[in-house]
């Protein structure tokens, strides 16, 4: 325990500043640093530790150079498609480099960059959507704030004004850039960025060097242009049939959220009105429902809400038959538990999620990325926006498990909100 937290807090673990890959550290010194490694540890299938007492200095050297397995994921306690995922974002990252370095054009086809991006451009200005109208929103929304659906309203008319920002900046760029390359404009340095991102495909103002403001009026996200904007479709339709009522969705798409954090904060604020428990005795647990169809909910969550479109990275969720020990939580039918990923199958999707608000137990250890429950039978999952990981964190998630959790964690799993295609 001593020369765990020698190495895992204070040489190594003291300049490690992510909670996530602290635990990580922390749980590989768990996994190999043992009584057991004296005793024939296996540190990797068919690469044991020697026994110490026949072995010197220079033995354990010649052990491990002779015995040592070649590199691979397993090494690492990870599923082989970790290094078919690396091997494939490495592959498109070079090829987009290409296209990126050589202007996004074709040899020998001259104009034709100029004509991808006066063909992109129409194509977006022709589906880009209609603003929403706030003044009526708000006035719709008004009376139902002081109601029990009070903070799900805020965060609707919270989404609405966001999408009308990014529909803006959207709408004038894109007109703007239409009359430079038509000669009525002089062209601006954010006009040359916004035509090299349609022409090379890529969600403008994602180059950091790029004057153009879309990736920081927009959500995070690794998508392309054309994927993101589709994704844009797809969250003004939500936004539009929630808007057109005003009554919180059965389940949410969480992924097609501006701020995810802030609809999860909605579901507390309900639940604790409802209970009267202060909000900063409140947290949220999830549980994995049997249901993989939105048009499966037929009723809302009680004390809580049911979310869809989540993806799991590092494990798979079993389906139907493969889903055992069934239970239910307040009426919903749940489960199934944490199971090894199929090869090829890199970021399957995950069933409806019930998303529970609770109170918090004195004996959970409070922490910056939420409540640590200690339960051997329950994986603290981290829940991010992208596949990037890092800042893109929500929240953390209770996902099931009849391993020991050392097994995801050394695996990498976790919940991702939005692939990147």
């Amino acid at each position: 325990d001593d020369l765990r937290y020698i190495f895992g807090e204070i040489m190594y673990g003291g300049h490690i500043t992510d909670a996530w890959d602290r635990r990580t550290c922390n749980t590989y010194l768990q996994v190999y640093q043992d009584p057991a490694i004296f005793s024939g540890l296996e540190f990797a299938p068919g690469f044991k530790s020697p026994p110490p007492i026949e072995n010197d200095y220079m033995g354990y050297i010649n052990y491990t150079e002779t015995m040592m397995p070649s590199e691979s994921p397993t090494l690492f306690g990870l599923h082989p498609n970790a290094e078919i995922g690396y091997l494939t974002n490495s592959t498109e990252q070079l090829f987009f480099n290409i296209l990126a370095m050589t202007g996004g054009g074709v040899s020998g086809e001259e104009g034709s960059g100029h004509d991808t991006v006066k063909e992109t451009m129409e194509t977006l200005q022709a589906r880009l959507p209609e603003d929403f109208e706030m003044v009526g929103l708000t006035m719709k929304a008004k009376p139902l704030l002081s109601g029990p659906a009070g903070p799900f309203v805020v965060v609707a008319l919270q989404e609405c004004g966001r999408m009308n920002t990014l529909l803006a900046e959207m709408k004038k760029s894109l007109g703007d850039l239409d009359k430079g390359l038509k000669g009525q404009l002089n062209m601006s340095q954010e006009m040359e960025d916004l035509a090299m991102a349609l022409k090379i495909n890529q969600w403008p103002g994602r180059n950091v060097f790029s004057k153009c403001t879309w990736e920081k009026l927009a959500w995070q996200s690794q998508k392309n242009l054309m994927a993101q904007f589709a994704d844009l479709l797809l969250r003004v339709k939500q936004l539009q049939e929630w808007t057109s009522t005003l009554e919180t969705p059965k389940s949410m798409w969480l992924p097609g959220l501006f701020n995810p954090s802030s609809y999860l904060t909605a579901v507390q604020q309900v639940t604790a009105r409802k209970t009267g428990t202060a909000l900063d005795k409140m947290t949220i647990e999830t549980h994995v429902t049997s249901m993989w169809d939105v048009s499966e909910v037929q009723s809302h969550a009680v004390d809580g809400t049911f979310v869809h479109g989540l993806f799991i990275e590092g494990a798979r969720w079993p389906k139907d038959d493969d889903a055992d020990d069934p239970f239910v939580v307040n009426g919903t039918k749940c489960a199934g538990s944490l199971s090894e990923s199929r090869l090829k199958e890199l970021i399957p999707p995950m069933p409806i999620i019930y998303v529970k608000a609770i109170p918090v137990q004195p004996h959970w250890e409070p922490s910056s990325i939420g409540y640590l429950r200690g339960d051997p039978s329950i994986y603290e999952c981290p829940v991010y926006t992208t596949t990037f990981r890092g800042p893109t964190y929500i929240f953390l998630a209770t996902l099931k498990t009849t391993v020991p959790s050392h097994k995801w964690i050394m695996s990498g799993v976790a919940l991702i909100l939005q692939t990147d295609n």
